[in-house]
């Protein structure tokens, strides 16, 4: 048995008793429909990191879903637009970061250094073949960015990791209590990607992220969901772009939808600072930041990841004529069976009918799916089956 195996089994059965101890999972649901409306105001200034819940929830309402952009020019394969300093090469070397606390999570990932001249520049690596977010990381993030959401943005790399143990992932989380590793060498990490996360954080004490049931509580906007100018600067979000996004995440089968998982964000060099020191944002985003559990079939554990047989059995309506999506819930998400409105059915299929084939093909091809055991044309066939099924939809409501 490897280590990917063995960590793996640990983890899953420490999840299962946590969640099963604690009134059938009650524990790990936490926080399912947003933090605590009692949670104590943070004294001293509010930065974006310690906002009340009522400072929150307007950044919440203020916050956009989606960008009108030309799909049909974007490159797959390139992905997102970004400076040549940030933008992460086919393969690189960096030097292994021991954390200042252990890294959690079930699948492997370590810090690495890339930074040169004394600067640092230090990014979270995910790797191993039979690891199946380091393929669905990579097709989440690249088709939401193309339909106009927004993610962190992934890259598939080499990585040649410098001081690195043998086993990066255990050094950082299970053996962490043990320090820094003695045994240290290079060691080269294939396939892997890295991540690049944009933005600040917008938080209240003791709660990261945003649940899905928050969005059905959002006061949103009614101008017309596609107009190019209301989608580029107004505030706020349409009832169409939100069920549009809800209805995307079941389409990939985003099973791992625990609050922490998605993110409110403020745009670089929006955020602002009064004289008492107070923080707000001008310009925010409600993000889905981690893409690994998707493009499998939604399950109690988060357990399918880039499973071709498993998205394929994966249907996008429970009910067809009342648009509820079939998204089980795990134990640790937040997001299950949503009601989509007949607008954001229309707003989500006019935005998948964009993808060329080349662009289908490129998004599978860059997040390299043949080593899953499939090819690239067999995900192609399963991504457009189940865009026919939102666009031949109608819903009644």
């Amino acid at each position: 048995m490897n280590f990917e195996q063995r960590s793996s089994r640990a983890s899953l059965s420490l999840v299962l008793f946590v969640c099963f101890v604690v009134s059938f999972g009650a524990a790990c649901a936490k926080g399912r429909s947003g933090p605590d409306p009692d949670t104590k105001p943070p004294k001293g200034p509010h930065t974006l990191k310690k906002l009340s819940v009522a400072e929150r929830q307007q950044a919440m309402e203020r916050a956009k879903v989606w960008r009108p952009l030309n799909t049909a020019s974007l490159d797959l394969i390139k992905g997102p637009n970004m400076p040549d300093s940030l933008r992460i090469p086919s393969a690189v070397t960096c030097s292994y970061v021991f954390p200042e606390k252990p890294i959690s999570g079930l699948t492997p990932k370590f810090l690495c250094d890339l930074g040169k001249g004394g600067k640092h520049d230090i990014v979270k690596v995910k790797y191993g073949d039979k690891n199946g977010e380091v393929y669905a990381e990579v097709a989440g993030s690249r088709l939401l960015w193309a339909l106009g959401f927004q993610s962190d943005v992934m890259y598939p790399t080499r990585v040649t990791c410098v001081g690195c143990p043998p086993d990066p992932f255990a050094t950082s989380g299970a053996d962490w209590q043990r320090g820094s590793p003695a045994d240290g060498a290079t060691r080269v990490f294939e396939p892997a990607i890295i991540e690049r996360a944009g933005g600040s954080s917008i938080e209240v004490p003791g709660y990261e992220g945003w649940a899905w049931p928050e969005l059905d509580k959002l006061k949103v906007m009614t101008r017309p969901s596609t107009s190019l100018r209301a989608g580029a600067n107004a505030p706020g979000a349409t009832r169409a772009q939100l069920d549009a996004l809800k209805l995307l995440a079941v389409f990939i089968q985003h099973s791992d939808s625990k609050a922490e998982q998605q993110e409110i964000v403020c745009d670089e060099g929006k955020k602002q600072k009064d004289a008492k020191g107070n923080e707000s944002c001008a310009s925010s985003w409600l993000v889905i930041k981690d893409l690994g559990a998707t493009f499998g079939h939604a399950t109690k554990l988060n357990s399918s990841k880039m499973n071709l047989a498993d998205w394929e059995s994966a249907g996008v309506w429970k009910d067809a004529k009342q648009c509820i999506g079939d998204m089980p819930r795990s134990l640790t998400g937040t997001l299950e069976d949503p009601v989509i409105s007949e607008a954001g059915r229309a707003f989500l299929a006019g935005q998948l009918t964009k993808l060329s084939d080349k662009q289908i093909r490129d998004l599978f091809t860059v997040s390299n799916v043949a080593k899953r055991g499939n090819t690239v044309d067999d995900w192609v066939r399963v991504f457009k089956k189940k865009r026919a099924e939102i666009v031949s939809a109608r819903c009644q409501s």
